[in-house]
C-alpha cells in the first residue's frame, strides 16, 4: 500500500526585519513605491509590497511620535514639553 504524503504545508516566510533608523526606513520605502508603482511587479509581489510599506510606514510614524514626545521648546526661558498645533 503507497503511503499517503502529508498535505503540503503553506511556509510563510518571516517578514524581513525593520531597518533600524527612520532615515533607512524612508529609504527602502522610497525605492519600495518606485518598485510598486512602475508596473512591473507580479501581484503576488505587489501584496508582499504594499504590506512591506505599510509596515514600514507604520514604523516611520513610530518613530516621529517618538522624537515629537520629545522635542523640548523655550518659553519665556523655561524648557516645556513642545506640543503639535
Amino acid at each position: 500500500m503507497p503511503k499517503a504524503s502529508a498535505p503540503p504545508s503553506s511556509v510563510v516566510s518571516p517578514a524581513p526585519a525593520l531597518p533600524e533608523t527612520y532615515e533607512a526606513a524612508m529609504t527602502e520605502l522610497e525605492q519600495l513605491v518606485a518598485r510598486l508603482e512602475s508596473g512591473e511587479l507580479p501581484l503576488d509581489q505587489l501584496m508582499g509590497g504594499y504590506q512591506r510599506g505599510a509596515a514600514l510606514l507604520q514604523f516611520c510614524r513610530d518613530k516621529l511620535q517618538a522624537v515629537e514626545g520629545q522635542i523640548k521648546v523655550l518659553d519665556e526661558g523655561t524648557l516645556k514639553p513642545w506640543a503639535a498645533t
